[in-house]
């Protein structure tokens, strides 16, 4: 199967179609505002290899797919020898341009650097997103999803897929009843980078030397608004991840995955102080570990709390929480939590709610969690990355934004406390946060560091 014409490489020069348009798509928009609980939802998905492959199969689940985007040819190809009569394209903002009349939903699946450009822009026209995790790759974008998702009265789900289960409800259930007392300490850990992409040490630099640009990669609009770089083998696919201009590291990747529980079921809100230490800090990669500290106030009649995060590998070894905290018999994996408070600690041995323990062992040996308060997904089975994209499906026909588990009001809020740990990593020193202004007080450098550039052509 041939690309269709539009897809043409030729067609994505910044031309007549897109002047004056960027991404600063300002209204409401077509189809998204009569959206009824039985219209066929139509939907365009942004990035569709990688995680956005199976993001763009289950928002064809639940609604029909009627455009396609990607950078890369080869994912684009394949979805549209699935999806035929999905229109392709490479750039969102023509697909926007083009088709902002004929979709209600767009799926977010590309790097982080490019997930505020073409969610805000979405929502702008009056389109519910679902964005893959980390929600964006700076901290003031954060505060711009949550902003215009609010504005624009849209339905929206960011990718920490965990959230769909019923264990990880459970969780947040027993942290809201109190079962455990005051919880004033944290501890939340992944292995990760290991195995996965390359950062430091591994690689601290840029690649020497020239390297021609695939014929199936449109590395222009890989770019988006990061600046400009000659094209080399070690940033797409996927390794973009490992590079600050691209990605946001180890807690971009797991902390909306692992500190998921503790941040519904506390309320944790923004931190008021982050500090971190780290491998050694260099312009292009992110450390080989860090071990960061967030400081939250008290919220209402609940204590402050210190939540601690481990990450990568240090002399050698996974870096964990000391030994000491886990109770005997405990084997913690790869990616975990442990809540630690006045009447006992809960914690889960891998992942968001997995394997959830609670101790001491006498006093929980008969426990039983609370009745649920928090709603259950339907038809959830055995997918529940799929019940996630039905949730926000579900909110979309109902005309219920607040209603997706982790819509924007609560993922950017966890996105924007989370993405200061990057910055206390890259500046060394600990920084004093104003959450309502969103500002660092006590640091210019860091706080300069909250927004980032854009590249002429795609500023948010």
């Amino acid at each position: 199967m041939s690309l269709k014409p539009e897809m043409d490489r030729r067609a994505f020069l910044y031309g007549a179609s897109l002047a004056g348009f960027g991404i600063f798509c300002q209204g409401r928009n077509g189809r998204a505002a009569g959206v009824g609980p039985n219209d066929v939802i139509q939907v365009a998905c942004i990035g569709v290899g990688g995680k956005g492959s199976s993001d763009t199969d289950h928002a064809g689940n639940h609604g029909r797919i009627v455009a396609l985007c990607d950078v890369d040819d080869r994912p684009l190809k394949a979805k549209l020898d699935h999806y035929k009569d999905a229109r392709g394209f490479h750039d969102f903002r023509e697909l926007f341009a083009q088709m902002g009349d004929k979709i209600d939903a767009v799926t977010v699946s590309t790097a982080d650097h490019a997930h505020a450009a073409a969610s805000v822009a979405a929502m702008r026209l009056g389109k519910h997103v679902y964005c893959q995790k980390p929600l964006t790759h700076t901290v003031w974008e954060a505060r711009l999803m949550r902003e215009t998702a609010r504005k624009h009265g849209v339905c929206t789900q960011m990718g920490n897929q965990g959230s769909a289960t019923d264990g990880l409800r459970a969780s947040v259930e027993i942290l809201q009843a109190g079962v455990l007392g005051d919880v004033v300490e944290v501890h939340v850990w992944t292995d990760r980078p290991r195995e996965y992409w390359k950062q430091a040490p591994a690689i601290t630099a840029r690649p020497e030397g020239t390297f021609e640009v695939p014929d199936h990669l449109h590395w222009d609009l890989f770019l988006a608004g990061a600046p400009e770089r000659p094209f080399a083998p070690v940033y797409t696919p996927m390794l973009w991840r490992g590079w600050w201009d691209f990605g946001t590291g180890v807690l971009g990747d797991m902390a909306c995955h692992n500190t998921n529980v503790p941040f519904h079921g506390l309320n944790l809100g923004l931190p008021t102080r982050v500090s971190a230490q780290s491998g050694e800090i260099n312009p292009e990669t992110f450390p080989a570990w860090a071990t960061v500290v967030y400081e939250f106030p008290a919220r209402g009649k609940l204590p402050p709390v210190k939540l601690t995060w481990y990450e990568g590998a240090k002399d050698g070894k996974v870096n964990m929480p000391p030994a000491e905290l886990f109770p005997e018999g405990f084997q913690p994996e790869s990616n975990g939590w442990l809540c630690i408070g006045s009447a006992g600690t809960m914690g889960s041995a891998r992942g968001e709610s997995v394997g959830r323990h609670l101790w001491p062992a006498d006093r929980f040996k008969d426990f039983r969690a609370p009745e649920p308060t928090l709603p259950r997904i339907e038809k959830l089975g055995s997918d529940f990355d799929d019940a996630h994209k039905l949730e926000w499906f579900q909110a979309i026909r109902a005309g219920k934004p607040e209603a997706p588990f982790s819509n924007f009001d609560f993922a950017a809020v966890q996105t924007e406390a989370i993405l200061l740990g990057n910055v206390a990593m890259k500046t060394g020193q600990a920084i004093d946060y104003d959450g309502e202004a969103g500002r660092i007080t006590n640091n210019p450098e860091a706080d300069g560091l909250l927004k980032g550039t854009y590249r002429k052509g795609w500023e948010i």
